[in-house]
């Protein structure tokens, strides 16, 4: 698979998540497949005031590449210049536009899912961001439509493609659902039957190997992104791999979870001050240990924890 001049090892992508696709995050979802991983979405707003909080969760490591920087708002000249500024800076693979978010913060100012409202607007968006990095591709991820009286993705998936644009990622969702009810995978079908000549890659509601292999039947999409269902679980790209190339798929060890808990911590103090440390193991960690006996006490145990030391005691404590 390519996207422009990026080739693809395996059509696996790690969607951008706000608060949760950082650095430490990234690189331990690379570790185990993902072959393409996105920043948390950045205001375009922020990257043109070069606002410190919102250039540091732009930064990556080498090793992360291929990469993504996921920028949202409601300006073309903004968002087609923060574009150039991201490029100019970091060098990233792939700059994405975010046509998909529906949390009201970011709809109400006309960001994210908002431009499936206006596919004027979101045609020169696409159309000006793609002028402003011409060496790299650029992606957008986008939902079906405002609400279900309202699917615009074909229309929308010819202007965008017309625009310029090299892959669109569809979450099959609504933003009047926000994150409830199903995905309906047909739709991203549809939008693959309008869209020919470049890449769409399926979203939403992949949780498991079945899940992936249900998607890809039903769309016939070219790649997958997977976000919320990755939380807790980064070896769902390990998982989905091995299907692909053996049909097997290996359990998850609880040494491998102890591993990936103490992994992330470290990475978490690599990257951050310890305030956040804290914050963010006790997100995370959170989610990795679930399913196995006992693991609500280690949760709770965690989550009384004032200290990274006191985190980690924990995690060694695990049996």
């Amino acid at each position: 698979m390519k996207i422009g001049n990026i080739n693809i090892k395996h059509p696996l992508f790690l969607a951008p998540m706000s608060g949760v696709t950082d650095q430490p995050f990234r690189i331990i979802c690379k570790k185990f497949g993902a072959s393409v991983v996105y920043t948390e979405f950045v205001s375009a707003d922020g990257i043109i005031r070069e606002n410190v909080k919102t250039l540091n969760m732009v930064k990556f490591e080498e090793m992360e590449r291929p990469i993504g920087v996921q920028i949202f708002g409601n300006d073309p000249d903004t968002v087609c210049d923060s574009a150039f500024s991201i490029y100019s800076k970091f060098k990233p693979d792939i700059i994405d536009i975010n046509f998909g978010c529906p949390v009201p913060k970011v709809t109400k100012k006309g960001g994210g899912s908002a431009a499936l409202k206006n596919l004027k607007l979101m045609q020169e968006i696409a159309e000006k961001t793609v002028k402003a990095v011409p060496d790299i591709p650029v992606t957008v991820k986008m939902r079906a439509g405002w609400d279900y009286n309202n699917i615009i993705i074909k229309d929308a998936g010819v202007l965008l493609e017309e625009s310029g644009i090299k892959a669109i990622t569809l979450h099959a969702r609504t933003s009047k659902q926000m994150y409830k009810g199903e995905a309906n995978w047909e739709l991203i079908g549809d939008l693959k039957n309008t869209v020919k000549n470049i890449p769409i890659i399926g979203n939403g509601d992949i949780t498991s190997v079945d899940d992936y292999k249900k998607i890809t039947e039903i769309s016939n999409c070219d790649g997958v992104m997977i976000g919320r269902g990755c939380l807790g679980n980064p070896w769902i790209f390990r998982d989905i791999l091995n299907f692909l190339k053996s049909n097997e798929i290996k359990k998850t060890t609880m040494n491998e979870i102890i591993e990936t808990c103490n992994e992330h911590v470290y990475l978490l103090k690599k990257f951050k001050n310890d305030k956040v440390v804290i914050n963010l193991s006790k997100k995370h960690l959170s989610y990795y240990l679930k399913g196995f006996k006992d693991s609500s006490l280690y949760r709770k145990e965690v989550m009384r924890s004032e200290t990274i030391e006191e985190i980690e005691k924990v995690i060694a404590n695990i049996i």
